[in-house]
């Protein structure tokens, strides 16, 4: 075979992309399919592809560069009609060919051959009819991102979302999702290439913040404040929760501090998950312009304790 660089028409220095460009010019032009079944467009086409089997793998081509392989791939000095060697690179009759393949990879940057024969072939087989090599391709996955309210994560609910393609769908929150997470819708992306899977689409979910729940795993934290009256005598106090105001009973004698719990009023149960409590700390809160009634009482009240004890 004469020298892959004359064969396909580029320079010693060319890059990876001017090689590759070449192949794909001088491929469409001479396929055999294009030229119903020439023998000498056959022939020529072999040639190309053998030329681009040596400069489209980085290692055979400095192998070739360093005059350790000949154009046919062999290492110098080797005989190949002596070893049995028969047939140009596809099978053909070509005197002195070989046999090779091409790595057919989805990775980046072509797998250990350097370069991905699928992607090369796909648009140039396809659009020729190249029998038996139209791979399955799977479609394109799409990426979203979207904000959902600090109840309909912890509650679960339903998210419109617009896809890259324009198209509108309805993505189910499943109660309990995190800030940050990613949803998979699998098949809604776009549509697979020569009967391959359609992909996937991927949606990141922001969280948005609450003005006074803070959650922690599946249960939900909040500060609720308790006028002086309520935590000295006691008493009912409505609290509000996801699912609407209860009344929460405060002990006698409660302190700025004091955490109750309302069971299963947290995170909504989900799957296999439990529903979620809320933890309520009591502050002790008072008004910011004490009234008469509220002054007179300080005024003549002795306290009895000392509130700072501890930091003796």
């Amino acid at each position: 075979m004469r020298d892959p660089y004359e064969v396909l028409g580029v320079s010693r220095t060319a890059s990876e992309a001017e090689i590759k460009k070449a192949f794909r010019t001088l491929a469409k032009k001479h396929h055999p399919d294009t030229k119903g079944g020439d023998a000498s467009a056959q022939k020529k086409f072999q040639e190309i592809s053998g030329a681009y089997d040596i400069l489209g793998d980085k290692d055979k081509r400095a192998k070739f560069d360093a005059g350790e392989i000949d154009a046919q791939g062999n290492p110098k000095g080797f005989d190949a009609g002596a070893q049995g060697f028969h047939g140009g690179p596809f099978g053909g009759g070509g005197q002195g060919g070989r046999d090779f393949h091409f790595t057919w990879t989805d990775q980046p940057g072509g797998g250990a051959q350097g370069f991905s024969a699928e992607d090369l072939f796909s648009d140039l087989l396809g659009g020729l009819g190249g029998r038996g090599r139209q791979q399955p391709r799977p479609g394109q996955d799409f990426n979203v991102t979207t904000t959902v309210s600090f109840e309909e994560a912890a509650r679960g609910g339903s998210r419109r979302v617009v896809l890259p393609n324009g198209e509108q769908i309805d993505v189910k929150i499943p109660a309990g999702l995190r800030d940050g997470q990613q949803i998979r819708l699998r098949g809604r992306g776009g549509a697979g290439r020569r009967g391959g899977p359609a992909g996937d689409v991927l949606i990141q979910v922001s969280v948005a913040p609450h003005p006074y729940f803070v959650r922690d795993g599946r249960d939900l934290r909040m500060d609720l404040p308790v006028t002086l009256q309520e935590a000295v005598l006691g008493g009912k106090v409505a609290v509000p929760t996801l699912s609407g105001t209860v009344s929460l009973s405060v002990p006698p004698g409660s302190n700025t501090g004091s955490v109750l719990r309302l069971k299963g009023k947290g995170v909504a149960a989900h799957g296999s998950e439990p529903a979620g409590d809320l933890y309520v700390k009591l502050a002790v809160t008072l008004p910011d312009k004490p009234d008469e009634a509220l002054r007179k009482f300080t005024e003549g009240w002795k306290a009895s304790y000392d509130p700072r004890a501890k930091l003796r």
